[in-house]
């Protein structure tokens, strides 16, 4: 019975793993935009990988960082995509000026 416990367990831990990704919120990039993913919070940080055009980017948390321009206009904030990967706010269409997520760190 012991092994039907930890089956039960691992499939719940599956189902709560799953569930937790489908509620992960997603943003539109700009329209015909590739964007620069970078290591940090800024243009000084390297670039660890490009988005291709018509991507939808997960918002973790949010930094300040290099003030850029971009289609929604001008902002120091910096979303995080993934562990070490951030793109500039400006890029990502959040439908506000401000932070729509806590800050990183």
């Amino acid at each position: 019975m012991a092994v039907d416990r930890a089956e039960e367990t691992a499939a719940d831990a599956g189902e709560a793993a799953v569930s937790a990704e489908a509620a992960v919120r997603t943003y539109a990039v700009a329209p015909g935009v590739r964007l620069n993913v970078r290591s940090g919070p800024g243009t000084d940080y390297g670039i660890v990988r490009v988005l291709p055009e018509g991507m939808r980017v997960p918002i973790f948390c949010q930094s300040p960082g290099t003030t850029v321009s971009g289609p929604y206009g001008t902002s120091n904030i910096w979303d995080n995509i993934d562990n070490g990967q951030f793109v500039s706010d400006a890029y990502v269409q959040t439908g506000s000026d401000g932070y729509i997520a806590s800050r990183c760190g």
